[in-house]
């Protein structure tokens, strides 16, 4: 085997997906402090224990979620096995003896029944945006309220904009490698949108490493779900941003939004 062909196949192997989606876009350790700040915000200094991780793939969050506090407990759900043996392999195998009796991670449809109790649920990643029709999307809705404890909050995270109408291809830099954001199409007749992920990674641009056919839903389209299948009530945080026009990654309560090309926001559902 020539020089070439060693680096060629050298760099391939070392190509990891998923650590390079992590390193991108994902801040667990940070995600659940959130939820839980928020959670004992809304129910007066109640703390919560556990947390279910819907459309969960590796399951970071959730392995943070019992990482935070010895009295946690986790479940995350997911019908790819790809991803969930992934996580299971580099997340769940580096957690304590304890931590890992306090963890699931299973293979289940959330559109199917009795979804497994929790003080939270946790929808994120826009993962729920795969369902474009509005009754797909209530009766996944209707099955996390049944499936919330009686304090119970339901945390969604979304995006919009004007930007996200455009055909646009977003890069970050990172130390070892460069992220791609790209949005190839929008319908505006069904709001529904194509975007895929690449990444350049020792000099080879991977080209659709991951991608997603969705419908861009609003958030007052989701708060009425929310409230349809009933919940009591929702709040909106909206993302702050920092002396540069970007987003800063902090989340506060808003009763009115802000129009601007791009954002980032999370609704919660109050049981």
């Amino acid at each position: 085997m020539t020089a070439t062909k060693k680096a060629v196949k050298k760099n391939k192997a070392a190509f990891d997906k998923y650590a390079l989606y992590s390193q991108a876009v994902q801040s667990p350790d940070e995600d659940v402090k959130f939820y839980r700040k928020i959670y004992k915000q809304i129910r007066k200094g109640k703390t919560p224990y556990v947390l279910r991780e819907d459309f969960c793939a590796g399951g970071a969050i959730s392995c943070e979620w019992v990482k935070l506090d010895k009295k946690n407990k986790s479940c995350g759900l997911d019908l790819d096995s790809e991803p969930m043996n992934y996580g299971r392999e580099h997340y769940v195998s580096k957690l304590s003896a304890d931590q890992k009796k306090r963890i699931a991670l299973i293979k289940k449809d959330v559109l199917t029944k009795n979804l497994p109790s929790a003080d939270i649920a946790v929808a994120v990643n826009f993962s729920y945006f795969f369902f474009k029709k509005r009754e797909i999307l209530k009766r996944y809705f209707e099955n996390v309220y049944k499936s919330l404890n009686s304090n119970g909050l339901f945390v969604l995270d979304i995006f919009g904009g004007t930007q996200c109408t455009d055909a646009i291809e977003d890069r970050t830099k990172h130390k070892n490698f460069t992220y791609y954001w790209d949005q190839k199409s929008f319908d505006p007749l069904t709001n529904e949108a194509y975007f895929e992920i690449h990444f350049r990674y020792k000099g080879v641009k991977h080209e659709g490493v991951f991608s997603y056919d969705w419908r861009m839903w609003s958030i007052q389209e989701i708060r009425e779900l929310m409230e349809e299948v009933g919940f009591q009530s929702t709040k909106v945080y909206w993302e702050g941003t920092d002396k540069n026009g970007n987003g800063n990654a902090k989340f506060t309560a808003v009763e009115k939004g802000e129009a601007c090309l791009s954002w980032i926001a999370y609704v919660a559902g109050i049981k």
